[in-house]
């Protein structure tokens, strides 16, 4: 059974971090990486079959990070699973380093599955390794959060229909459902509501869970694969900024970087101290 409290802990770490990074490297997109960091802790730390000393194993779980911007977030956690050593962050922003806004592509980071960053393109590529992987006869699992925003994209759709008429069941999509997009609201910016029923209408297995319960997400993840033969979707409600007050549900912190001192109060009540 899940360590709930060591993962709730874990999840707290990182986002100091992630903001201390942000601060010192002038990264943005701080707030759509906050609010993603349960997701990947509930996936990396209990429920993808991986094995870092062999990132390429075949028949390891696929994860792609298709809200690329969320990539701060994701360095970190590969850091900490141990894919690399986490001294290599400090070279983060640097130029001719691996370390950028976006994913790099495979080859040059371990644990990366896909570059990503123009949204719409990660499950198109999923969708792929898991048609892959029931063609060679290989178990594996393939994991794509997406945001909220990404959904507006036709590629989304059409990965989408497909999935469901090949019966992928071996695909898993999480979507970051954080509310916001660059510009405004994501309702506001296309009518994304009822998200669920859309997924559902397209055939897929769908549930909804909060974002940032780590049980919650757990339970989600380990009922994929469903029997029936769908691909599943977990919408999750997060919120954008999580885990800081004055940074949550405030789309100023996808472009902001945090001041020192804000760094400080960041840390003082996640209750870390790096």
């Amino acid at each position: 059974m899940a360590d709930i409290a060591a993962l709730q802990a874990r999840a707290r770490d990182l986002r100091a971090r992630i903001i201390e990074t942000s601060s010192r490297t002038s990264t943005p997109h701080l707030g759509s990486c906050l609010s993603c960091v349960d997701i990947l802790v509930a996936l990396y730390f209990d429920v993808l079959r991986i094995d870092p000393s062999r990132p390429r194993e075949p028949n390891r779980d696929r994860f792609i990070l298709s809200k690329g911007h969320g990539a701060p977030a994701l360095f970190q956690v590969l850091a900490q699973r141990g894919f690399y050593p986490e001294s290599m962050l400090d070279s983060y922003g640097q130029d001719g380093g691996v370390f950028a806004e976006h994913p790099p592509t495979p080859d040059r980071l371990a644990g990366i599955e896909a570059a990503t960053g123009s949204l719409g393109h990660g499950l198109p590529i999923g969708l792929g390794m898991a048609l892959a992987g029931r063609i060679q006869d290989r178990a594996y699992g393939v994991y794509c959060v997406l945001s909220d925003g990404e959904c507006n994209e036709g590629s989304v759709w059409e990965s989408a229909m497909m999935a469901a008429a090949q019966k992928v069941s071996n695909l898993c999509v999480v979507i970051d459902f954080n509310k916001w997009q660059a510009t405004g609201r994501s309702r506001e910016v296309l009518a994304l509501d009822p998200l669920a029923d859309k997924w559902r209408a397209f055939g897929w297995h769908a549930v909804e869970v909060d974002g940032h319960d780590m049980a919650a997400i757990l339970g989600a993840l380990k009922a994929f694969p469903t029997a029936d033969g769908r691909p599943t979707a977990i919408i999750a409600h997060t919120v954008k900024g999580k885990g800081v007050s004055f940074m949550e549900d405030d789309n100023n912190w996808h472009y902001r970087i945090p001041t020192p001192e804000e760094v400080v109060a960041a840390k003082q009540e996640l209750g870390v101290n790096l």
